[in-house]
């Protein structure tokens, strides 16, 4: 197969990393399996351009993306509906897109998947059309981003550190929302202080990542705990993967939500996979059943 790799060089761990040297490392792993590669190593301003020319490219199968949330993303929005597939570099904080995949985590065993992987397809979701692979989030997880953005950390470790802060900051002072939310032909009017929209339903005992990456639904999470002592529990049962034994959360299946947001105090951000951006008063997230081709470890199909 013809691999083209692109590196964000400032996203996720790969700022830390020689690139140079490991794209050596990712050439001399596929060649010996007969693969052809070429790898780009790109700024961040440039990750996005440099994947729609990939996902465009005549000569090319499989991209694979080697970034943080944002970076891959990108490339499953460029990639969606096309015959190339995706192959996912866990170069993030959490990793939960390639956790999903059962990628492993360390990136050099990863390349050794891939060099023998088989491609499938799993499902994607869009935000007013927008492509996303892990959530779409308005609330607690909207301010938790916007006020981490404010702190200056330059690691995996750091950025864990400054989420940790913006947690505290958030359950001290959490914002208060009511939603409208149309599910088929149901209405539900809910007053809450955060709500979760996620490509496929959460695994339980686990980080917050879909087991099933091609299960064809929407999980909608909506928080109703409200209380400092409500919202404490909510964090601690996140952290255990408690998510249908949770009483701070009603949880939905769909595959089509519309999210109004009636709040007097007009909300500006939401989160998308782990990226802030302005957020419109509605909202129609659906999901796309198999529209994206991805190479994951044979073991795994």
């Amino acid at each position: 197969m013809r691999f083209r790799v692109v590196l964000n060089q400032d996203g996720g761990s790969l700022r830390t990393l020689d690139l140079n040297a490991f794209s050596r490392r990712i050439e001399d792993e596929l060649s010996k399996h007969g693969h052809q590669t070429s790898v780009e190593i790109v700024a961040g301003k440039r990750v996005q351009s440099a994947l729609q020319k990939a996902a465009k490219s005549d000569d090319v199968d499989i991209v694979m993306a080697g970034g943080g949330d944002g970076t891959i993303s990108a490339a499953a929005g460029a990639l969606m509906g096309s015959d190339k597939a995706l192959a996912v570099l866990p170069a993030g904080t959490m990793n939960l897109f390639a956790r999903s995949l059962k990628i492993p985590l360390t990136l050099d065993k990863a390349i050794v998947e891939f060099a023998t992987g088989k491609i499938t397809a799993v499902d994607v979701a869009t935000a007013n059309g927008q492509p996303f692979v892990h959530q779409f989030s308005l609330g607690m997880h909207a301010k938790m981003v916007r006020l981490r953005s404010k702190m200056e950390f330059g690691s995996r470790w750091g950025k864990i550190g400054a989420s940790a802060k913006a947690a505290y900051a958030t359950i001290m002072s959490p914002p208060q929302m009511k939603v409208e939310l149309q599910l088929g032909e149901t209405d539900l009017l809910v007053r809450t202080t955060g709500i979760g929209v996620t490509n496929n339903l959460f695994g339980e005992g686990t980080l917050p990542y879909a087991e099933n990456p091609a299960g064809g639904t929407l999980g909608i999470y909506v928080t109703v705990a409200r209380e400092r002592g409500e919202i404490l529990r909510f964090f601690a049962n996140l952290a255990r993967g408690k998510w249908r034994d949770n009483d701070q959360v009603e949880i939905h299946e769909a595959d089509k939500v519309r999210i109004t947001i009636k709040s007097g105090r007009f909300l500006k951000h939401c989160v998308l996979d782990g990226e802030l951006l302005p957020v419109s008063r509605d909202t129609t997230i659906e999901i796309h059943p198999k529209t994206l081709k991805v190479l994951v470890p044979a073991a795994s199909v």
